[in-house]
């Protein structure tokens, strides 16, 4: 093959906040190569395509997006589609083939550009000859491996197989080191070939998979909730040799991940994170654990993308919620497990998600004219066969979908067969899945915080944290709860214990209520004058009670009724303009009597 290592670099130097640089990058380092001397065949465009009032719309600017119930980046050439990945908002396959066919028309047309914008500039091809092993070297190897790694390649068990292709690489490897040295990579690679084609010459021809399965067939599954106690949600789920832990972690508004990018023009923040581990004890590998990896990052992304529009709005379920997908085991599509664990770990957490979600990989055989799609496929269909193509969601519809391939391009035909063979597999995983639960907790875990939201004035926020934070560190101290505020007025309680975040609330209510016309207060005197007194209703809060409005008849003097420090009943009877309250103790009384039945009250 092209053994010359190429690099591509895309910069964004400029953005305009208002249309997203990576699909135009996509159609940039397509033209460097086609105007360049590497040999690139055809050249490759990207478009994202969204859905506006039952429109297509291609590369929608961000404004445009949070109107749109669809998000899919696809990538093609001019005859077929190589690489999908996007969200929805729970549409049917034939909508998602729709948004492929959209979005394959812009591509077309972005390559058509492409071909007549490097025309002028092109260079010739460069010289260059493809690296192959010998034809000597070929029939050695394939007359030592060939039936032998038919035969491995049926073993139905993942270690035991890989056990039996190991001693056998190295065998032919040893056998072969005398007769044709320096050349163990050539070796290598031969019988990687010669894997590769047995597999897949099984699977086209005699509809036979490494573990017994038919093409449609998903493997066994199993699934558990609650298994650790003293998280806040868990779940176990296992598909053949993929297993996902997933494990829910409620939080506050102050647990929110805080991001800036280039796309907008302040920091932003989300309530939700889904996050991915694959540790090497996984694949039963050893290997140094340094930063996240790309596929960490990738899967992580695919994964919460999947459960994003089925968690309920912030208003109404105010949690940080992070999932974190702990892969104990993988053999193929561990990123659809982890999807699996999330929704019935959030359901085993007590988060009201819309609807139970699943996802599953299928994958492409293809051969001449002959085509095989793959249901729920193993690692090895993965890395030996033409796609991975991941598609997640509910029985409604799609949430999450990505696609990668390793040959030239597919046809929207065979993609929108694969939706439908993806929609079954998936159906059939929801049912497995409704075995342990069907929907989510009507009681959250005992250690889970309750979150009590209330709003106040943005007036009265000053009043709340008092003079450098007193007042709201006394209510954390003495309540136990954690309080947040925001500029709007917005406080968050959080408190493990139910009894301690509704104490806040009351604190805090007493603190920040309005005056109500018409209402009845137990106030206190502040001051007296001759012609009335100013009386505190609420703390901080005070109204003039007019003489007049003292006692039925005449009232000489303010303190022949009521003296400084005097507890005293009145009535709220107006707020002017200015905010300034009239008070009536006459109105009080009079009101208080005719609730005890006519008695006088004093």
């Amino acid at each position: 093959g092209f053994m010359h290592e190429t690099q591509i670099m895309v910069h964004v130097l400029s953005a305009d906040q208002e249309n997203a640089p990576d699909v135009i990058s996509m159609v940039g380092a397509s033209a460097a190569l086609l105007m360049s001397k590497i040999p690139f065949k055809d050249p490759v465009s990207a478009v994202r395509v969204a859905r506006i009032q039952d429109q297509w719309v291609l590369n929608p600017t961000f404004q445009q997006l949070e109107y749109s119930d669809v998000d899919i980046v696809v990538a093609g050439t001019e005859n077929g589609i190589l690489m999908v990945e996007g969200g929805s908002m729970e549409i049917t396959e034939e909508e998602v083939g729709d948004a492929l066919e959209a979005a394959h028309a812009g591509i077309r047309e972005l390559c058509a550009l492409q071909r007549e914008f490097v025309e002028p500039v092109q260079q010739p091809e460069m010289e260059w000859t493809p690296i192959e092993p010998g034809e000597v070297l070929r029939e050695r190897v394939a007359q030592l491996a060939g039936a032998r790694i038919a035969d491995a390649m049926l073993i139905a068990d993942k270690s035991e197989r890989n056990e039996v292709l190991a001693a056998l690489r190295d065998e032919v490897r040893e056998s072969l080191a005398e007769e044709f040295p320096e050349q163990e990579n050539e070796i290598n690679e031969l019988l990687y070939l010669s894997e590769k084609a047995t597999m897949r010459r099984q699977i086209i021809e005699k509809g036979v998979r490494a573990d017994g399965r038919k093409p449609d067939e998903v493997r066994p599954i199993t699934c558990e909730v609650g298994i650790l106690p003293r998280t806040h949600g868990s779940a176990l789920f296992t598909r053949g040799s993929t297993q996902s832990l997933g494990v829910v972690t409620l939080g506050t508004q102050d647990d929110e991940q805080r991001i800036d990018n280039i796309n907008v023009p302040t920091e932003t923040t989300k309530s939700f994170m889904l996050h991915y581990n694959f540790p090497p004890f996984s694949t039963g590998e050893a290997k140094p654990i340094r930063g996240t990896s790309r596929r960490e990052q990738g899967h992580g992304a695919l994964a919460e993308r999947a459960i994003q529009p089925l968690l309920p709005p912030f208003e109404e379920f105010p949690y940080t919620i992070r999932v974190v997908s702990e892969v104990l085991e993988s053999n193929g599509s561990s990123s659809m497990a982890s999807v699996c664990s999330a929704s019935l770990a959030l359901m085993d957490a007590g988060v009201p998600i819309k609807a139970a979600c699943a996802g599953v990989a299928m994958g492409l055989i293809k051969e001449g004219d002959k085509i095989e799609v793959l249901t729920d496929i193993l690692g090895m269909e993965d890395a030996l066969g033409d796609m991975d193509f991941k598609v997640a969601g509910t029985r409604t519809g799609v949430t999450s979908i990505q696609m990668d391939l390793k040959i030239d391009g597919i046809s929207i035909d065979v993609m929108r067969d694969a939706l439908q063979r993806a929609r079954k597999g998936r159906l059939h995983i929801l049912d497995e899945m409704d075995k342990a639960i069907r929907t989510h907790r009507s009681e959250m875990s005992k250690w889970a915080p309750r979150i009590i939201t209330m709003q106040i004035n943005p007036a009265k926020i000053g009043e709340v944290i008092g003079p450098k934070g007193k007042n709201i560190r006394g209510l954390e101290e003495d309540t136990g709860a954690k309080i947040s505020i925001d500029d709007s007025g917005l406080i968050t309680i959080a408190s493990v214990s139910g009894i301690g975040g509704e104490k806040a609330r009351e604190r805090i209510a007493a603190m920040t209520q309005e005056p109500e016309v018409g209402r009845i207060y137990d106030g206190i005197v502040k001051s007296t004058t001759t012609f009335g007194a100013f009386v505190e209703i609420m703390p901080g809060t005070e109204g003039l009670l007019h003489i007049s409005e003292m006692q039925e008849g005449r009232t000489e003097k303010t303190e022949d009724v009521v003296k400084k420090g005097d507890p005293v009943r009145v009535k709220l009877l107006s707020i002017d303009e200015k905010g300034k309250m009239r008070l009536s103790r006459k109105a009080a009384l009079a009101e208080d009597a005719a609730a005890n039945g006519g008695g006088a009250t004093e």
